[in-house]
């Protein structure tokens, strides 16, 4: 260890968190020689942590390749358009356009299918506050019910891209469908939400929106669990549809016998 270097293992952990990208590889090269137990478990744990970040980086920069794709075609604002709702037995099916900056890594963007709740909550607000432009639409059971869940779905994509204060000049949509009536370029992307960081930011930000919107609607009919199922068919929601009946929010198009479980 030179001069500058700390001596205490806790010393050297916190002098190892401090160092920048090119200073770490030297502190690592002097560590390992350092025989001290102590001061090795620290350098494993340091190691571990700075490898998962690595992986994390690599991850989030994939997520930006079918935007930079488009940015070198010429396409200058792109947005990334999902949805939030399809399976439940109520409530709205809620879509939202989204268009990031360029090169914008917001660290834990993903699908939001697998991210928890809470995070889901912090990244709704960090993607809010960073976004260029962002739109919801949503279409209510009563829509879904007169013209089915997939036009229904493609109504609320429409007016996610309408609400948008911005007219992009690419939209990335989730699935394996472009959108119906939209007169715009767009490309559908099978898995966008895994593989798109404005299809991930887009399904944080109507997954978040949908699970608000089915809070409220527990307070008013709190006899279905919303707040807890939010809509999708669990067994206590089926139990109380057999109970109760269905309440103005349900979609009577939908079979509650083979109701899916699980969220999307």
């Amino acid at each position: 260890m030179d001069r500058g270097s700390p001596n205490s293992v806790r010393a050297i952990t916190e002098w190892l968190a401090g160092l920048t990208r090119v200073d770490r590889e030297v502190a690592l090269a002097q560590l390992s020689r350092d025989s001290r137990p102590g001061v090795q478990r620290a350098l494993a744990r340091f190691l571990a942590h700075w490898e998962a970040e690595e992986r994390e980086t690599e991850r989030l920069k994939s997520l930006y390749r079918l935007e930079e794709e488009a940015h070198r075609a010429g396409y200058q604002l792109v947005a990334g358009v999902d949805e939030a709702g399809r399976g439940p037995l109520a409530g709205p099916v809620v879509a939202a356009a989204i268009i990031l900056p360029e090169s914008l890594l917001i660290p834990g963007l993903n699908d939001s299918k697998k991210i928890p709740e809470e995070k889901r909550e912090r990244l709704y607000d960090q993607i809010l506050h960073q976004a260029l432009a962002f739109g919801v639409g949503r279409a209510d059971p009563e829509f879904i019910d007169q013209h089915n869940i997939l036009r229904a779905t493609f109504w609320a994509m429409v007016q996610a891209i309408r609400n948008l204060p911005l007219v992009p000049d690419l939209v990335l949509v989730d699935g394996g469908f472009p959108i119906r009536n939209l007169a715009l370029p767009q490309r559908a992307v099978i898995r966008g939400d895994s593989l798109s960081c404005s299809i991930a930011a887009a399904s944080i930000i109507a997954k978040v929106t949908r699970d608000r919107l089915m809070r409220e609607y527990d307070l008013v009919y709190p006899e279905y669990g919303f707040s807890q199922n939010k809509g999708y068919g669990t067994p206590e929601h089926l139990a109380a549809l057999t109970r109760f009946g269905p309440c103005p929010i349900h979609r009577r198009s939908f079979s509650w016998e083979v109701a899916a479980t699980r969220e999307e």
